[in-house]
């Protein structure tokens, strides 16, 4: 993959209302290009705003994790394609996936499958009712995503390498759960800095709240671009 620094980090505009979302868009300017909406601002306006910030140039990737039947899924995924969204997520069930990837076909929207929440470990896993743990279960995913015609796969940082030996080097892999270096980890439990994300195989960072909490938000961000500017020349 040739991008830069800038196409690949995703800001997480994790934000309550709409009006806080556009001030942060405003503040990072043309230094971020990229940004997540997920349900926090869904349910405050928030479709609208994505649909603001693709017209207005930016890339778009709604983090909505879509799981119901097949037709239910195509339907709302032929709805998002018009919207100009460039990700998607869904959870990472092949028949849901399958019906996806047909929905999209001939877009330019990437579908993502969710393998494994961040906020999760093997005991949340093993709570889930599920028979393996964190690391088996975003691998098996990882394999069903790319068999279904996937464009990337989510996961944590921690199991980026080994993902990207199985999906290969053209899907995207995008990493949530990235925190700086003495940052606080939040809810987050699977967590890794830009630029060893980068370095493990992610190709896109998604980061919210050490940017859009920072003091300096714009400052966060430069920071961040120059740590995963580094691991990218390294």
């Amino acid at each position: 993959m040739s991008m830069n620094a800038r196409d690949r980090l995703i800001v997480g505009l994790d934000l309550p209302t709409v009006s806080e979302a556009e001030k942060i868009v405003a503040t990072l300017g043309e230094e971020v290009v990229f940004y997540k909406i997920g349900y926090q601002l869904v349910f405050d306006g928030g479709l609208e705003f994505a649909r603001d910030l693709a017209a207005a140039g930016k890339r778009v990737f709604l983090d909505m994790k879509l799981l119901d039947i097949d037709n239910t899924v195509a339907k709302g995924v032929e709805n998002i394609v018009k919207m100009g969204m460039s990700m998607l997520t869904l959870h990472a069930y092949p028949k849901a996936m399958k019906a996806a990837v047909e929905a999209a076909r001939g877009s330019d929207l990437c579908l993502l499958g969710v393998t494994v929440l961040t906020s999760m470990d093997e005991q949340d896993v093993i709570d889930a009712g599920y028979e393996y743990d964190p690391h088996t279960l975003v691998l098996r995913r990882a394999e069903q995503a790319r068999s279904a015609g996937m464009g990337g796969i989510v996961c944590s940082a921690e199991e980026a390498g080994a993902v990207r030996r199985i999906i290969g080097p053209d899907m995207a892999l995008v990493t949530p759960g990235i925190r700086p270096a003495g940052a606080e980890r939040g809810d987050q439990k699977r967590v890794m800095t830009p630029g060893d994300a980068i370095r493990a195989g992610s190709s896109h960072l998604v980061v919210g709240r050490p940017i859009v909490k920072a003091p300096d938000p714009l400052a966060a961000s430069r920071a961040i671009l120059a740590e995963m500017a580094g691991a990218l020349s390294g």
